[in-house]
């Protein structure tokens, strides 16, 4: 199972980015999928993540309201759609893979700066 995150990069204070998390090797049907955030000196974050099959979504309170998670079958990709992105939301974002063994897949990591 191999995950691509990208879609990273500099946003201004109340700008907009959406990252994704392409899956090869596997359909993404048998996987839930979450996304991560660390930021300079603190702890990694669950920032939000959708079910294997009813697409049953979960944001941290940090980030509800403004970041969307959503599935791509057809390209077997998920999003994470940033907007009004805070300064505090600056860090390293990685995507994980969830199978049904509860066996957990990593992607690399895609650097996300908001700073005007």
């Amino acid at each position: 199972v191999q995950l691509q995150a990208s879609g990273g990069g500099l946003a201004q204070p109340g700008g907009s980015l959406t990252l994704s998390c392409a899956l090869s090797g596997f359909s993404l049907d048998d996987f839930a999928i979450g996304w991560y955030r660390r930021a300079p000196g603190k702890e990694r974050e669950g920032v939000s993540c959708i079910s294997k099959s009813e697409d049953i979504t979960y944001y941290a309170d940090s980030v509800k309201g403004r970041f969307t998670i959503s599935r791509d079958r057809a390209k077997n990709t998920v999003y994470l759609q940033m907007e009004n992105l805070k300064p505090e939301d600056t860090a390293v974002y990685r995507c994980n893979a969830q199978a049904s063994d509860l066996t957990i897949y990593w992607g690399q990591g895609t650097l996300v700066t908001v700073s005007s």
